[in-house]
């Protein structure tokens, strides 16, 4: 393989997007690694305090889950509907 060549891994599925000490963000994050973990799906968090552009866009709704890019739910994550999500 050529050193000069980037692998890219495909983007996680789930991106969680929180900031520190938000109580919220803790119960999103337990609820996104665990379905994920259940449905094999990639996840990745991002914080809103090293991203200008997540805190313009979310500082008032997260944690913010999104997957496959869009927008699925803010503030309290339902593990049953982020998992039935996944599974379709």
């Amino acid at each position: 393989m050529d050193a000069d060549r980037q692998v890219n891994s495909p983007p996680p599925r789930v991106l969680l997007i929180s900031r520190p000490g938000c109580h919220l963000c803790d119960e999103a994050r337990a609820v996104v690694a665990r379905v994920c973990a259940e449905a094999g799906a990639a996840w990745q968090e991002r914080l809103t305090t090293q991203d200008p552009v997540l805190a313009a866009e979310y500082a008032e709704y997260v944690p913010v889950v999104l997957v496959d890019g869009r927008s699925h739910a803010y503030w309290r994550i339902d593990p049953e509907r982020l998992r039935a999500r996944l599974l379709t």
